[in-house]
């Protein structure tokens, strides 16, 4: 009876999203607007300290442009956050053609590995916009959110 019962607790429990990022994740390489490489981890490290929204979007996806507003509004609540824009454009002239054509306030990586990449498969990336908050002690808080007003995300950012 007691192996039923764990297996049964075991088949039906979520696993916990992730705290911290894999080494794999933190390894892929993103384009700057100047057109340099640079690892995840950098991206991290630039901010650290402080607490990181992390807005995953494509110039293309119209649920992303939908959002915008609504980051924005977030941008200036909060406007002691580090705003981090990752890149799924199909090249880099569209991204940043859309980052000046939205008027896209942050800080902006091309994410050149694509859905697939390192990065993506940490994510489990299967839709964009994708939120994730990064705290001041460097913990992913908030990991799987679409919606840039999503009350765990408003919840991060107020502490």
């Amino acid at each position: 009876m007691n192996i039923l019962i764990v297996l049964l607790i075991s088949l039906f429990s979520c696993a916990e999203p992730p705290t911290q990022f894999s080494q794999e994740a933190l390894n892929d390489t993103f384009i700057t607007l100047e057109g340099n490489e640079v690892a995840f981890e950098s991206i991290l490290e630039r901010h650290k300290g402080k607490t990181i929204v992390i807005d995953v979007w494509a110039s293309w996806c119209g649920d992303c442009l939908r959002g915008m507003p609504k980051v924005k509004d977030l941008q200036s609540k909060y406007n002691d956050v580090a705003y981090v824009f990752l890149s799924l454009d199909r090249g880099q002239v569209a991204w940043k053609k859309g980052i000046k054509k939205y008027g896209v306030v942050g800080d902006h990586y091309f994410m050149q590995s694509g859905w697939k990449g390192a990065f993506g498969k940490f994510l489990d990336l299967d839709w964009i916009p994708r939120y994730l908050v990064i705290n001041e002690a460097s913990e992913i808080v908030v990991f799987d959110v679409i919606k840039a007003n999503d009350k765990k995300l408003i919840k991060a950012l107020k502490k």
